[in-house]
């Protein structure tokens, strides 16, 4: 049991904008024949988990940053504008390192309907952890 909270607790971390990998716990805690299952399964809603943070940061930080007037909101608008087009097909990309977490706090900043947001983020995030799992068979 320890094994899978461990590697959620990591996935979840690795979501967040601070710096790590859950990949390389997942292909280590796989090579030692524990549960594939479980395993996908705790990486998967780890890091969604932890885009959900971020997602939330963004929701609630940006509302600080407007009501300090440290923020366009000309500049906000016209980003609400790109994400709304393509905020689902960028939510996509959540799980590339670098860009992934950035995109998931903008998500938050812009209000992107959080239904949509963790449904687009947990398959994005499930199907990254199935190919890593997969690309080690």
């Amino acid at each position: 049991m320890l094994v899978y909270l461990t590697l959620f607790i990591l996935s979840l971390l690795s979501a967040t904008l601070l710096p790590g990998g859950s990949e390389a716990l997942l292909l280590y805690d796989i090579s030692q024949n524990y549960n594939l299952i479980l395993l996908l399964i705790s990486a998967t809603l780890g890091n969604t988990l932890g885009s959900l943070i971020n997602y939330f940061l963004g929701l609630k930080g940006m509302d600080y940053l407007l009501h300090k007037k440290n923020i366009n909101e000309k500049y906000l608008d016209s980003a609400h504008r790109y994400f709304k087009k393509y905020g689902a097909w960028a939510l996509f990309l959540s799980w590339v390192p670098l860009i992934g977490d950035p995109i998931t706090l903008i998500a938050g900043v812009l209000k992107y309907d959080v239904k949509k947001f963790i449904m687009i983020v947990l398959l994005a995030k499930g199907v990254r952890y199935i190919m890593i799992a997969w690309m080690l068979s």
